[in-house]
């Protein structure tokens, strides 16, 4: 039968979807393909996968429940947005743990074939809800997908086991099509990735052209939408994560210092990726032990740093506290070392799978005695690569241990990424000592490893083996240049309030922190760390959508914080700092500064939200500008936005449409 139904075209300016099924279904692969026809498409983007602890989790239960969440865009994002415009649901444990995320009108596409009596029973469903009305806010697409799946790639006599696991390719194919993606690189990403199981090979591509042509064919859909490639600075881009982008920041600082790289960890979520990729790239001078434990892990890193090369080690919050012992004796030694906390949530074994940016206190203070270190923070999976680089030119010239911090969120979502020339990064000079630096008290050469550079305080640094450099070094304190050991109380308050001194000095080789304020008159400013880069960002653009006047300002190095921060902080009558933890940033600030910042906490394991951070953003200006509760508007105003239009009328009130639709 012929389709009769002409197809519209939308135009859109942004999306957001969400993948969501059994940790089984293959929805963070489904996911990453849909992402990599959107990147090469040219849509800017942001991704947040999500997804169980248990690699395999009960199925049809909602802890069992994995999900991948894409915002692309013709323009540029900060996040990968708060609400789904579209959720593919592949059975009722999916849909019931994700409809409370998805706001009315919008569209869901749900696999009816599990929606059987004794699983929604077994979700706490005594109906069925796509029978009872209670999706009557929402445009519902109920198929058959692994019906239809299984249909369609019978021709392979697979099992219809083995035929139903290919309904993930029906559904990427059926969004596919919807939303006018390329699929060439699909195809070929299947052909590869099954190059050795024909049949399987052949039946998920079949799958995929099947929900594709289901799409062009059914009544279901009259409309495709299309989002126009975003305007992007001329450059080679390439979509990458977080963990991936830090494990190339770590080799290009290597190579950027004429260094061989050591990596020396143990497998760890969410860390683990790094110490994945960076096995795969020993053709750059790049060595990776998986230890043992964590502890044998950092020792092997500092070990490789002694030895002359970038000692690195990766883990999350659990590891570095079993690392704080050797990464104390980095601190003594005074040797480059890099260490990249990939956060997640706490305490103890905590979340694993879930973000958070609680470890700030610990990689400040978790280390006994006063041993002082750096610490830089992400703000974005591409600046992972950054970061990393940054870390690595901090770590060599000044002879210190540097901790990067990074969290779940950033690590395995994605964003496009400008490949950087290589020749335009910083080189990095290990300056090594090559021949005696001192005479001895008979007048003969001699060689000082704690002689240090007038002005970064960096100690000498030998390679072992340097012939007519022989030196020992350990965990006791040292003599200042000789490094002897030595229980001098004077001697010991030199060294450390040197170490300290050195540390802070670093201060000097970092750019000034900026201030976005486009026309200066803001009064409150909102300053944050780490991963909350992007619903900041995406939050004042919000307020500033409906009139509100806010700075942003955000923090990349925080041990130590930027020469010009204090100066920064007190030019706004009120500073707003949200976290995903309990205040950390804030506590630091209020004691260093003595400003009274406004700490906004959350720690759900989730990424903060845009809209929530408008309202609390919104609030925080008509409070400063003195309006009274009953007249505020701003704050709600800005977080009810939908795709950046207002919903404020010419003189600012509040639309009635926005009063009957809320916040969601």
């Amino acid at each position: 039968m012929n389709r009769t139904v002409t197809i519209e075209v939308k135009q859109l300016d942004r999306v957001v979807i969400r993948f969501a099924g059994d940790s089984g279904d293959g929805m963070q692969l489904t996911g990453d393909r849909f992402t990599a026809e959107t990147a090469s498409f040219g849509n800017d983007l942001s991704t947040l996968p999500n997804f169980p602890a248990e690699i395999r989790a009960p199925a049809g239960t909602l802890p069992g429940v994995s999900s991948f969440q894409l915002h692309f865009a013709d323009h540029d994002i900060l996040t990968p947005g708060d609400a789904p415009d579209v959720l593919i649901a592949m059975n009722p444990a999916a849909l019931k743990a994700n409809l409370r995320d998805v706001p009315r009108g919008a569209t869901l596409i749900v696999d009816t074939a599990d929606f059987t009596a004794r699983n929604l029973k077994r979700i706490g469903y005594d109906e069925n809800p796509l029978e009872t009305g209670e999706l009557e806010a929402y445009h519902v697409v109920p198929l058959n997908l692994t019906g239809m799946t299984v249909e369609s790639v019978k021709e392979f006599g697979l099992s219809r086991k083995d035929a139903s696991r290919a309904k993930n390719m029906y559904a990427l194919g059926l969004v596919s099509w919807l939303f006018q993606r390329p699929v060439e690189s699909t195809i070929t990403f299947l052909k590869t990735k099954f190059a050795g199981k024909p049949d399987i090979r052949d039946a998920n591509i079949a799958a995929f052209r099947a929900g594709y042509n289901f799409g062009e064919t059914a009544e279901e859909f009259s409309v495709r939408y299309e989002v126009k490639p975003a305007s992007m600075d001329t450059g080679t881009y390439r979509n990458i994560s977080g963990n991936l982008a830090l494990a190339y920041g770590l080799v290009a600082g290597a190579q950027r210092s004429g260094l061989p790289l050591v990596l020396g960890a143990y497998p760890i979520t969410p860390a683990s990726d790094v110490l994945h990729e960076l096995s795969k790239l020993k053709r750059f001078n790049v060595t990776t032990i998986q230890a043992e434990d964590e502890i044998a892990g950092v020792g092997a890193a500092l070990g490789a740093s002694f030895g002359g090369a970038l000692g690195v080690t990766t883990s999350s919050g659990p590891g570095i506290s079993l690392k704080s012992e050797t990464i104390g004796l980095g601190v003594m030694l005074e040797l480059p070392l890099v260490i990249c906390d990939i956060q997640r949530a706490g305490p103890s074994t905590g979340m694993p799978t879930k973000t958070e940016q609680a470890d700030l206190l610990q990689v400040m203070f978790g280390r006994n005695g006063e041993a002082p270190l750096p610490v830089l923070a992400a703000r974005s999976p591409a600046d992972c690569f950054a970061i990393a680089v940054e870390a690595a030119r901090i770590a060599v010239t000044y002879r210190t241990p540097v901790i990067v911090l990074s969290d779940g969120y950033l690590a395995n979502g994605s964003e496009p990424w400008q490949i950087p020339v290589i020749e335009d990064l910083p080189t990095i000079d290990p300056d090594f000592t090559l021949e005696p630096n001192a005479t001895n008290d008979k007048g003969e050469p001699a060689y000082l490893p704690y002689l240090r550079d007038p002005e970064t305080l960096a100690r000498a640094w030998a390679i072992p083996g340097t012939a007519g450099l022989d030196h020992r070094i350990g965990g006791l304190e040292k003599e200042d240049k000789t490094g002897n050991i030595s229980y001098d109380p004077a001697n010991h308050d030199l060294m450390i309030r040197t170490r300290q001194a050195k540390v802070d000095g670093i201060a000097r080789s970092i750019e000034p922190l900026e201030v976005d304020d486009p026309d200066g008159a803001a009064k409150v400013l909102v300053l944050g760390w780490g991963s909350t880069y992007g619903p900041i960002g995406a939050g004042v653009r919000r307020v500033r959508k409906v009139g509100g006047k806010v700075a942003q300002a955000h923090l990349r190095y925080l041990n130590p914080f930027p020469p010009n921060l204090g100066d920064v902080l007190g030019r706004y009558e009120k500073v707003l700092v949200p976290e995903m933890n309990l205040g950390q940033l804030a506590m630091l600030l209020r004691a260093k500064y003595l400003v009274d910042v406004v700490s906004y906490a959350q720690v759900r394991g989730m990424p903060l939200g845009a809209a929530e951070l408008a309202e609390v953003i919104g609030n925080l200006v008509e409070e400063t500008e003195g309006i009274d509760d009953d007249a505020r508007h701003l704050g709600e105003a800005a977080a009810a936005l939908k795709h950046g239009e207002a919903l404020v009328d010419s003189n600012g009130h509040l639309t009635t449409e926005l009063k009957t639709r809320g916040t969601r």
